[in-house]
């Protein structure tokens, strides 16, 4: 095996589902902090930031105190790192209802809130509330290392395709009642949401978007691998290429995909994300009058130190030449 595709591991369903199922279920904890910020388009204020051990909220200032919570994938423990100083809880065994009584009394003894709500959301067949989730588990942490094995591969090639886009796009990251890894761009065109939608998925259709990202799959659909979608979505969109071997459009299910296993297999899957995020937006261009001058050049950030933008003489970015 090349060590291209070695560094891209096999991913299959079945074999990680009990713990994303875990780890769905835990990162709604802390997760709940997220929905007391300010409302963001598309609910960029919830997402999770992939880090080098695992996820994290963003930094929260509430009630006089600022913290933040950490999910050490590979470490099985969850840290919750505040002004007042941290704690850790630990995940390798027990249930979700015994962690969340843990979580609770580590940020009382740090002066943080609760989390105004206990609801278990987006998983079907889950109980209603953390608190009444007694099944036992076990931290599994090679399958942990897996997780965010592919959620840092996929969050570094969705950043990648994300960087030029000069419109309003959230921080790539996890939306946490789903459990995926979502790159999202929208332009200012309002549009009316699916009637008869929970709240939270009808204020996430407040205006056109693409969306491109990466999932575990589940029961019904257990398809590891990148996806993508244009809201609203446009017709024209069968018989397309999608810039990757293997990518095609599911009708059925109003989404672009690309198989992990098809991904892995390319010359350079890095890469592959990215051609695959421009398809779609050149769909979206070309199916959904989004504009073309939305997208910025593509280079990095030493060139962008030492040479002069295009539209204009004079740059900042003089400052930074003999960077």
């Amino acid at each position: 095996m090349s060590e291209r595709v070695s560094t891209w591991p096999m991913l299959v369903h079945e074999d990680l589902a009990p713990m994303v199922d875990y780890v769905n279920r835990v990162v709604q904890v802390a997760g709940k902090y997220t929905l007391d910020e300010p409302f963001e388009v598309g609910w960029g204020n919830i997402v999770l930031d992939v880090t080098p051990r695992g996820l994290s909220t963003p930094t929260l200032r509430q009630r006089g105190v600022t913290f933040s919570v950490h999910y050490s994938l590979l470490d099985g423990g969850v840290v919750i790192e505040s002004d007042n100083g941290s704690r850790t809880v630990p995940l390798s065994k027990g249930s979700v209802a015994m962690f969340y009584a843990s979580f609770c009394d580590a940020a009382d003894e740090l002066g943080i809130h609760r989390p105004r709500s206990s609801l278990i959301c987006e998983i079907p067949d889950a109980p209603p509330h953390f608190e009444d989730d007694h099944v036992e588990r076990t931290w599994d942490g090679d399958a942990a290392r897996l997780i965010w094995t592919a959620l840092n591969l996929a969050a570094d090639g969705l950043e990648a395709w994300q960087a030029p886009f000069l419109g309003y796009r959230p921080r790539v990251g996890v939306m946490w009642g789903g459990f995926d890894l979502s790159a999202t761009r929208y332009r200012a065109q309002p549009t009316v949401p699916t009637p008869h939608q929970p709240p939270f998925m009808q204020n996430a259709q407040l205006d056109a978007y693409v969306s491109v990202g990466f999932s575990f799959g589940d029961a019904q659909a257990p398809d590891v691998g990148m996806y993508a979608y244009i809201w609203p979505q446009p017709d024209g969109l069968g018989g397309r290429s999608w810039g990757v071997e293997g990518a095609a459009w599911h009708p059925d299910a109003g989404l672009v995909r690309l198989p992990w296993a098809k991904l892995r297999e390319t010359a350079d899957p890095h890469q592959g994300i990215v051609a695959f995020g421009d398809a779609v937006y050149d769909a979206a261009v070309e199916t959904a009058g989004w504009p073309s001058d939305l997208v910025g050049p593509r280079v990095e950030g030493w060139y962008m130190s030492k040479t002069r933008p295009r539209s204009s003489g004079t740059s900042t970015a003089d400052s930074g030449r003999d960077s």
